[in-house]
């Protein structure tokens, strides 16, 4: 049986999308932190700020 491993090029994909994710869940936890009246405009926004929140 076959061991499947990521290629090169895919695991740096793979990396990069996941800096892309943190640096875009931090920089939303940021923009909600100053402008609270942002709050309930966008529920995924509002969900991923409470999970940024209670992961800490």
């Amino acid at each position: 049986m076959e061991t499947l491993t990521a290629t090169e090029p895919e695991a740096n994909s793979a990396t990069k999308q996941l800096s892309l994710k943190f640096r875009h869940a931090s920089a939303l936890t940021k923009l909600m932190d100053e402008r609270q009246d942002l709050r309930g405009v966008h529920v995924f926004a509002d969900f991923v700020d409470d999970s940024v929140r209670w992961s800490a």
